[in-house]
């Protein structure tokens, strides 16, 4: 693929350098065709190397690009330096106060959620799936910027693409780890099965912390194979591996 990468921004996170990218505009092919940004996919070390190298140019060029392993918990990293070499801590939400930074979140049916404090100068980035949503992972990403300085009634949110609610398919275990309270973030399905609403829920959780803004882009993964990687959508075809896509933002140096 010879285009550049698409890059969906959110206007509310307008005074930070941000994203969120998906498949177009990448150098990998097959099943991973486009903009595969997943160390842990099966695909070419360096094809990936060079695609996160071509996203990070899109949303900051020169930046350091800072991503983790992540793991579906709540652990927030702050990140104050470049990373040493390879190395991704275990964490699912990072903040920092630093310019220089871009920070990463990759995703492939997972909410990425971006945040931005334009006072205070402190940006973060959250994988919310939803064992880490439920976990309060977006509630522990906002505290870790207050103590970076941050306001939670001056911090925007923007969610990223996800998998959404026609296409996300669920079991009654599942809707019960979700409490009563919750249940309007579910419709009814076929036989013992409801549609969860991911975006909904998380956003519901971002509101609920009391942060000024709250954006959902309403892009479904799932469903649109030729713009997002979908982990569910690849084992629905039994495939062998899937590709990731990232969500950046960043603090331009000074």
């Amino acid at each position: 693929m010879t285009d550049g990468p698409e890059v969906l921004r959110a206007a509310a996170l307008a005074g930070a350098p941000h994203g969120f990218l998906g498949r177009r505009g990448g150098s990998s092919h097959g099943i991973h065709e486009g903009l595969n940004v997943g160390l842990g996919s099966d695909d070419s070390p360096s094809v990936v190397a060079e695609n996160r190298r071509l996203a990070g140019d899109a949303v900051l060029p020169g930046a350091a690009l800072v991503t983790v392993f992540q793991f579906h918990s709540p652990e927030v990293l702050t990140v104050t330096e470049p990373p040493a070499g390879d190395e991704r801590p275990r964490a699912d939400a990072m903040v920092t106060a630093t310019p220089g930074l871009l920070l990463g979140i990759l995703t492939a049916d997972c909410a990425p959620v971006l945040f931005h404090d334009p006072r205070a100068g402190v940006v973060g980035a959250a994988h919310a799936g939803w064992k880490g949503a439920l976990a309060g992972v977006t509630d522990a990403t906002i505290a870790a910027m207050e103590a970076l300085g941050a306001h939670r009634t001056d911090i925007a949110a923007a969610i990223g693409p996800c998998i959404a609610q026609p296409s996300y398919e669920v079991d009654e275990a599942f809707v019960a780890r979700f409490g009563s309270d919750n249940a309007r973030f579910f419709s009814p399905g076929r036989a013992g099965h409801a549609q969860f609403d991911l975006e909904g829920y998380v956003a519901h959780r971002l509101e609920a912390a009391g942060i000024g803004s709250v954006t959902r882009l309403g892009e479904d993964t799932y469903a649109q194979e030729d713009r997002f990687y979908s982990y569910r959508r690849a084992t629905h075809r039994g495939e062998a591996d899937y590709g990731r896509q990232i969500s950046l933002i960043g603090l331009p140096a000074a």
